[in-house]
């Protein structure tokens, strides 16, 4: 990941780079990441994740269809 720094303003590349690592969701597998997660934990969040996403497009298509 590269941010370029125009004019000297470190503080605005900064804020690029941060915007960006929390698009890409770097932020989110550091936190994953700083401690041992079990392989059953690991489903089990995966599972509840993927229900929450499926919850969420019916609750759009819902939407959408004037439900």
């Amino acid at each position: 990941m590269e941010v370029q720094v125009r004019d000297n303003d470190v503080d605005q590349a900064l804020r690029a780079l941060k915007k960006k690592m929390q698009r890409e969701g770097i932020f989110r597998e550091m936190k994953m990441r700083r401690s041992y997660e079990k392989p059953s934990e690991r489903r089990a969040r995966e599972r509840a994740e993927a229900i929450r996403r499926a919850r969420k497009l019916e609750r759009k298509r819902m939407e959408r269809e004037g439900y």
